[in-house]
């Protein structure tokens, strides 16, 4: 596979798991949404939201860490090798990165309101755009 090919499977991917990581709380809301008061659970679950960003810390440095081995492998032949550590690196950072929107779609069951569930799921496209390939690659 070319090094465009890879760039070109890696964004798609990235593509694929921003949708899987909003359609949820879309959807929910979507058909569950109307009418709901908030609960009890809301703000427990707002503030399991916001403390599931950590999650994508350490997740991140992998990340970050795989993506300097392709530099230093660039054009040589340790790059394929690079290019499928960066992508199983990746895997796991973006379901950790979609963490605060899935538990804002559960949330919504709470009856938490549409302020906390923006501000979850930006949380969450903001840590998934860290995920995107650089175009120095």
């Amino acid at each position: 596979m070319t090094r465009a090919a890879v760039k070109r499977r890696l964004a798609l991917l990235w593509w694929r798991q921003l949708a899987l990581t909003l359609a949820p709380l879309l959807l929910i809301n979507l058909l569950f949404g109307a009418g709901r008061q908030p609960g009890v659970l809301a703000m427990p679950l707002f503030i399991a939201g916001l403390a599931s960003l950590f999650v994508s810390l350490p997740l991140f440095s992998g990340y970050k860490r795989a993506l300097f081995a392709i530099v230093k492998a660039l054009n040589t032949a340790d790059e394929p090798a690079a290019w499928l550590t960066l992508a199983a690196r990746r895997g796991p950072a973006l379901l950790g990165a979609g963490l605060p929107a899935w538990i804002a779609a559960l949330a919504v069951f709470a009856g938490l309101e549409a302020v906390p569930q923006i501000l979850l799921a930006l949380a969450s496209v903001v840590v998934l755009y860290l995920y995107r390939l650089p175009r120095q690659l």
